[in-house]
């Protein structure tokens, strides 16, 4: 690992304080650690989106306030219940109680709050603590790809060994769409060795937007039941945005499979507050028992606030919210929105979306769009060897105004050919952000594409009248803001004031 050349300059005895990592000295990095130091998808394409004013469509997390009554459930837990210290390291019992209750009847079985549940500092950390405590330097770990980049990177710091299994694509599979991506068993199977002890399955399926179904599921267990060791860790963070009537299955309830599954979600995309980190895991006494042990001599306690708060929201996000049946039908009639919004802007564009059926992500197939010879020929931290949808990725951002995330990202190198014509989009942003984006990608398609767009945006806009020029003109920054509002005064209505808005949010 190169030290950088300000070390060249250090006067005899003076400790560099400025390089990292170090190989040698106080501050050595451990050697545990070195694999890591490389710089990340993320570390590239979220600041170009920023230095470059992109709409960031790259990075999945919402960008607008958490509901009215989740904000609530904060303030009520920190002022009128006074939980501001350490609770049960297990998770507080408000928390672990709800969650006992929704699994058991999700799972068709009694889940024990006390020994079959117990909440971590966000999924991520629930992954890293059962790949800790279940993982060991004999054992391999079965990823089904293209997957979340933070698994691969936990097996390995777990000592063990990762083992690649991908999705294809099959054209004319099923009714389309993300129902396209095909696991196929045989694959799976030929993975699968006596070293093998822990699948990762995610259902709904990042970046892909696949839901498993039932035959699927089912033909996973059979597999699973037939190794011994196997243990599935199935990661359910997006259990409750599907789209389209897809049923979201879980494999813990099939039968003979709840000794075999332990189920990690998490509160952060459901309720718009990926910031407070507060996720769980559900299964058998023994596995979570490990997680309970590891958490207690690394985290001690989840924060006490927003394990309490979480706990209010959960109760009431089953209540009837804005007109529809729960908060959860709110949130997946928003999101359905968002998606067809942005699969029509990348059609637009030229490009082939594959319609999710669950979570916030696009995979698009970009076969038909032309990649600039220069970003081919361009070398990042983040991808030394330059790939097509790399260069692509970074040809949106810099040219278009609109980031996206190469998938390659998410393969291991011997499959990252399988993500050359593939790009990612995350739609879980606001409708003003979507339709900016919706107008610059048009710009690909040619005059007609744009007129589209912004005519599509400027009736979204007029649906919500005054109240929606609002929301957009604060979005889209104060230029146009005022543009909306200089419009309107003119008279020449609020269409035609977002119009005119959105065409100034247009790059030249």
């Amino acid at each position: 690992m190169a030290a950088s050349s300000h070390a060249s300059k250090l006067s005899d005895g003076e400790l560099d304080s400025k390089s990292w990592p170090q190989t040698s000295g106080p501050y050595e990095t451990s050697a545990r650690l070195l694999p890591f130091v490389t710089k990340t998808v993320w570390e590239e394409f979220t600041p170009l989106a920023k230095s470059t004013g992109a709409v960031n469509l790259g990075q999945g997390f919402p960008d607008w306030a958490a509901p009215d009554f989740v904000k609530e459930a904060m303030v009520n837990a920190v002022t009128i219940r006074n939980d501001n210290q350490y609770t049960r390291s297990a998770g507080h019992p408000s928390l672990v109680q709800k969650l006992a209750r929704l699994y058991s009847g999700w799972l068709g079985r009694a889940v024990d709050w006390e020994s079959e549940v117990t909440v971590t500092v966000g999924a991520t950390e629930a992954l890293f603590a059962l790949t800790q405590s279940l993982l060991g330097a004999e054992d391999e770990a079965v990823i089904l790809e293209p997957s979340f980049d933070i698994y691969a990177a936990q097996i390995t710091m777990a000592g063990a060994a990762s083992v690649r299994v991908p999705l294809r694509l099959v054209e004319g599979a099923g009714p389309g769409g993300a129902a396209g991506w095909k696991l196929d068993p045989a694959e799976l199977e030929a993975a699968l060795t006596p070293k093998s002890r822990l699948l990762i399955l995610n259902t709904p399926h990042n970046p892909t937007g696949k839901v498993f179904t039932r035959e699927e599921l089912e033909s996973i267990a059979r597999i699973v039941r037939a190794h011994p060791r196997l243990v599935v860790l199935c990661d359910e963070v997006y259990e409750h945005l599907t789209y389209d009537g897809a049923e979201h299955v879980r494999l813990a309830s099939l039968p003979g499979m709840w000794d075999r599954c332990v189920t990690v979600s998490s509160s952060g995309k459901t309720f718009s507050v990926t910031g407070w980190k507060v996720g769980w895991v559900v299964g058998p006494r023994p596995l979570v028992r490990s997680v309970m042990t590891a958490n207690a001599w690394v985290q001690f306690s989840v924060p006490t606030p927003t394990q309490s708060a979480i706990a209010e929201a959960l109760a009431k996000a089953d209540s009837p919210y804005q007109g529809f049946p729960s908060f959860y039908h709110f949130l997946r009639a928003q999101y359905r929105g968002k998606r067809d919004r942005l699969v029509r802007a990348l059609r637009r564009a030229g490009m082939r979306p594959i319609v999710p059926s669950a979570g916030f992500f696009i995979m698009a197939q970009t076969a038909g769009s032309t990649v600039p010879d220069k970003y081919m020929a361009q070398s990042t931290p983040s991808c030394p060897k330059m790939t097509r949808d790399w260069a692509l990725a970074r040809h949106l951002t810099i040219d278009h105004g609109v980031a996206c995330i190469p998938p390659s990202a998410f393969y291991c190198a011997e499959n990252k050919p399988l993500a050359s014509s593939l790009l990612r989009f995350a739609f879980c942003k606001t409708d003003s952000e979507l339709a900016k984006a919706a107008v610059r990608l048009a710009a690909i398609g040619g005059a007609e594409a744009v007129s589209e767009a912004e005519a599509e945006a400027a009736a979204l806009v007029a649906e919500g009248a005054a109240g929606a020029v609002a929301s957009t003109g604060a979005a889209l920054g104060d230029a146009s803001f005022g543009a909306v509002h200089l419009a309107a005064a003119l008279g020449v209505g609020v269409a035609a004031g977002a119009m005119l808005a959105l065409s100034l949010a247009r790059r030249t």
